[in-house]
């Protein structure tokens, strides 16, 4: 029996039409206009000529037969665009254009429409990528490539990084086992191997966040916005081979500084240099780092530097400036509306009296030959001088006797006198006192010293009653008490007071970026406002105390004292009553931790163990909110318990206020608010959407907290 035969399939014929004998359908189902624009297709056209013929169908007549017309039911962004290349008189009117035409019509001219439409194949993203790298390595730069493709240069340097990831990992991406999220994070990195590294530390982990992948690419760089990398800056970086890792895809800050030596050798080059020419103004030393530790100034007396003068010039000038500037504000107060070329204005006459009032400032020759200069950066990366200290070893002294410095008998700072050849013997009122031992009693010599031993008793009896007279004079003793106290923290080694008062004062440089902390700055601020306005001499002082209102003596006093607090707990000193009188005084001062700003940043969480850290998320937000980061990597947890801790009040029990030993009242109010704490077990903190069962993997949007966000557990166990 023989097989039926298979039907044939027969292709529509190609022919080329002129350009005139076409018109476009109106069956052509796109109406909307999408991707690339009709002008940008013609441009195309016009430099690669027409890579895809039209479909058309003859237009019948009604006795159905061919006009010599053809209607374009699929192509008609095509010829569009042919149209505009004609206007432009780029392409003739009956131009022959190459196109399929489909006289069987066994289907609808909208069926064909349709099908040309659905039946096309957008380029996987990694085919672009890999096009666009096949272009550049042409020859082709990102501009040009960009505007035959009608995309941004930047869109194109986007594409060949994407490119330029691991081929392995750009396989998995190729075969949906990675995001495109993932890749465009792994291209911050040139390092394939870094990056397949990676992969492998998280491809088995919750956590496979893009912020998580940029993180650790970049653990061991420097960011551009560090002050070290300001300092030195990007240009001089690169020149010295250094590479920048840039993030084509978010805002980086202008990226991360690769190689982190080369970088810190270059700020210490420049450092040297710098430091050089400020040595060069005639100060005795210079010390350059990158930051000091906290208290690095102890010990040191600071010197000021004295503001020019103003000319009589200028204050005429200051006081014309002033006075527009007043009549200005006063009226543009008064109109109510605003107005951005006052306020620009305004703007300008401030800053020209700003510029006026910060004189320039100059030190005596005589003071930096004594004195020396720290320098360092500061947080914005400019550099920071500090001028003007002067070291124990270079104060001044006025050593009339042979007894050398720090032997018995001998003191910093104190004025000796040699008496007799020996150089025994003791200084009173600028006078030598000798024990009379070889003097015979007759007055042929004229006068003689009193003996020691009567000298001592006599000064014994006139201290006490000097200090009962003391006692008896409140004021004098607060003003007697305070010289000494300014003398041993503004004027260190002089010997001006005759009380035996001594201070102490903890400097606790060990600890990392305790100088940036909010409170070392204000200690700052106040010590150096107080230290310019003290006398440069410590004969001085006590008139100028006398001279001061008593809120300003009571300031005064405060600071000196407050310097000789210390509550840091040491394992190698044992200081209990002390550290109870730290909580006691804390208690009178009614102060907190939380008030006073201390928050549990992710640096410090990052410092515990993870037990710890869930046991703090559990005190402050609740047992569900730590279940919820318990499966984390320590350093992803820190950064997440941050974040649910932040607003919180919880404070680690080092910080906490003891609670037994406040007021009824004070008691139950924390009570109360850890009877709140507690409710908070079953209400857990909103966490962000990726940490959730149920949420978008890669969201990351920012910790929200229900409620007031005013928790207190201030003694939670």
């Amino acid at each position: 029996m023989a097989k039926n035969a298979i039907q044939k399939i027969a292709m529509n014929a190609a022919e080329n039409i002129p350009y005139d004998k076409l018109m476009l359908s109106q069956k052509n189902v796109r109406r909307m206009k999408d991707g690339v624009s009709i002008e940008q297709l013609a441009e195309d056209i016009g430099r690669r000529k027409l890579i895809q013929s039209l479909n058309v169908r003859p237009v019948l007549d009604g006795e159905g037969e061919e006009t010599g017309m053809f209607e374009v039911p699929a192509g008609g962004r095509r010829y569009l665009a042919l149209g505009i290349l004609i206007k432009q008189k780029r392409l003739a009117k009956n131009e022959p254009i190459p196109c399929i035409v489909n006289r069987g019509q066994e289907t609808s001219a909208e069926e064909d429409s349709l099908a040309e439409n659905l039946r096309r194949a957008d380029l996987h993203p990694l085919d672009q990528f890999r096009a666009f790298k096949t272009l550049s390595d042409q020859g082709l730069d990102p501009d040009e490539i960009g505007a035959r493709f009608f995309v941004s240069p930047a869109t194109v340097k986007q594409r060949l990084r994407l490119a330029s990831v691991s081929p392995q990992l750009l396989d998995l991406y190729e075969n949906d086992e990675i995001r495109l999220e993932q890749i465009m994070a792994f291209s911050i990195s040139d390092d394939h191997g870094r990056q397949e590294q990676v992969w492998e530390r998280i491809s088995s982990s919750h956590t496979q966040e893009p912020y998580y992948i940029r993180r650790l690419l970049t653990e061991t760089t420097v960011r551009a916005d560090d002050r070290r990398a300001v300092y030195v800056g990007a240009e001089a970086y690169e020149a010295a081979g250094g590479v920048i890792l840039r993030d084509l895809f978010e805002q980086d800050s202008g990226g991360w500084f690769q190689d982190a030596a080369l970088l810190e050798q270059l700020v210490f080059d420049r450092l040297k240099v710098d430091a050089e020419a400020i040595r060069a103004e005639g100060w005795k030393w210079v010390e350059a780092a990158i930051s000091f530790p906290y208290g690095h100034t102890s010990g040191m007396r600071r010197i000021y530097a004295e503001a020019q003068e103003l000319s009589a010039e200028e204050i005429e000038r200051y006081d014309a400036l002033k006075a527009e500037y007043d009549k200005l504000d006063a009226d543009y107060a008064q109109a109510g509306d605003a107005d951005e070329a006052i306020e620009a204005k305004l703007d300008q006459l401030g800053a020209q009296l700003d510029a006026i009032d910060d004189r320039p400032q100059s030190y005596d020759s005589a003071q930096k030959a004594n004195a020396g200069v720290f320098v360092t950066l500061a947080a914005n990366g400019k550099l920071q001088v500090d001028a003007g200290f002067v070291r124990s070893e270079d104060e001044p002294r006025t050593e009339t006797g042979d007894v050398d410095e720090g032997e018995e008998g001998g003191s910093d700072g104190e004025t000796r006198s040699n008496g007799d050849d020996d150089g025994d013997g003791v200084v009173v009122n600028g006078k030598p006192v000798h024990d009379g031992s070889g003097d015979d009693d007759g007055e042929d010599d004229g006068i003689k010293p009193l003996p020691d031993r009567l000298v001592f008793d006599l000064t014994a009896q006139r201290t006490l009653a000097l200090r009962n007279a003391l006692a008896g004079d409140v004021d004098i003793a607060f003003v007697a008490a305070l010289h000494a106290f300014v003398l041993q923290v503004f004027y260190r080694f002089a010997p001006n007071t005759c009380l035996e008062i001594s201070l102490k004062s903890g400097s606790f440089s060990q600890v990392d970026g305790l100088a940036e902390t909010s409170w070392a700055k204000e200690i700052a601020e106040r010590h150096e406002a107080w230290d310019r306005d003290l006398p440069d001499d410590a004969e001085g002082l006590w008139d100028f105390l006398l001279g001061l209102d008593e809120a300003s003596r009571k300031a005064l006093f405060a600071h000196c004292v407050s310097l000789t607090l210390n509550a840091v707990v040491e394992p190698w000193n044992r200081r209990a009553k002390a550290l109870e009188h730290a909580d006691v005084l804390g208690r009178s001062l009614q102060f907190d931790m939380v008030d006073a700003g201390w928050t549990p940043t992710v640096e410090f969480l990052g410092r515990l163990t993870k037990a710890r850290i869930l046991q703090a998320v559990r005190e402050a937000r609740g047992a569900d909110s730590a279940q919820l980061i318990d499966h984390m990597k320590k350093d992803i947890m820190a950064r997440e318990a941050a974040r649910l801790l932040e607003g919180s009040s919880w404070l680690p029990e080092p910080l906490r206020v003891d609670v037994d030993e406040v007021s009824d009242d004070a008691g139950d109010a924390a009570a109360s608010e850890m009877s709140e704490d507690a409710a908070i077990d079953g209400d857990a903190a909103e966490l962000p959407a990726f940490l959730t069962d149920d949420a978008d993997p890669s969201s990351d949007e920012p910790v929200t907290i229900d409620g007031d966000g005013t928790d207190h557990l201030q003694a939670a166990e």
